[in-house]
């Protein structure tokens, strides 16, 4: 039965459920070091129960900036990079010169691994690991203070993780400790394909109250 003469009918929604999944990025409070995370923020101080009262997901700015794509991929040869290889400086800068590219201050990176196109074929296998950026890979990428580190896989960093690595310390390295943002399960398959290794990079976060993460839609424009 429809509203008023012209019967107008609609649809809302009421959204109860997780976030952290499909394409999303890992806000400032989303990773700490001993209960302490970025700025120094002591996790009893700003986590309550009905949401973040600091580094809230909603005071992530809208990023529009120059983002690179590194396609490890086709760096190793294969269509999918295997489970615990790991990308440090070597690789990074390997890949970036033979594409021709340069990582800067500002940019957000992203690799290419073809990690995501095991979902729906291999879900098992692609959620008991796989490859990413290593430790020396993740220092060297906040030295550049780029913005965001991104890839298409479910976690960003090399799992099983590399000998002498803690439990998500790339996690570590670039949120709490550097204040860059994490972009996963980001569908790089074509930027890949048409060698797009330069582009520009939009992304506004969902403006939900006292989150940590947020379900993405970035575009790459060239």
């Amino acid at each position: 039965m429809g509203l008023g003469p012209t019967k107008t009918n609609y649809n809302d929604d009421i959204y109860m459920g997780y976030v952290g999944t499909g394409s999303q990025i890992d806000g400032l409070a989303h990773i700490g070091v001993d209960n302490v995370y970025y700025n120094c923020n002591e996790n009893s101080d700003f986590v309550q129960a009905n949401g973040l009262t600091k580094l809230e997901i909603e005071k992530v700015p809208n990023i529009v900036t120059r983002g690179v794509l590194l396609d490890m991929a086709a760096h190793y040869g294969k269509d999918v990079v295997p489970e615990g290889t790991a990308f440090n400086r070597k690789e990074i800068d390997e890949v970036a010169a033979k594409q021709g590219v340069e990582i800067r201050k500002g940019d957000v990176v992203l690799f290419h691994t073809g990690w995501l196109s095991l979902v729906g074929k291999d879900d098992k296998r692609y959620l008991a690991g796989e490859p990413g950026l290593g430790k020396e890979g993740a220092e060297y990428l906040a030295s550049k203070e780029v913005v965001a580190v991104g890839a298409d896989s479910w976690g960003l960093e090399a799992i099983p993780s590399e000998p002498g690595v803690g439990i998500f310390e790339v996690h570590q390295i670039l949120i709490p400790r550097n204040g860059i943002y994490i972009l996963e399960n980001m569908n790089t398959a074509q930027l890949a394909q048409d060698r797009g290794y330069e582009f520009m990079f939009v992304l506004g976060a969902s403006k939900m109250t006292g989150g940590v993460q947020a379900i993405i839609n970035p575009t790459a424009i060239r």
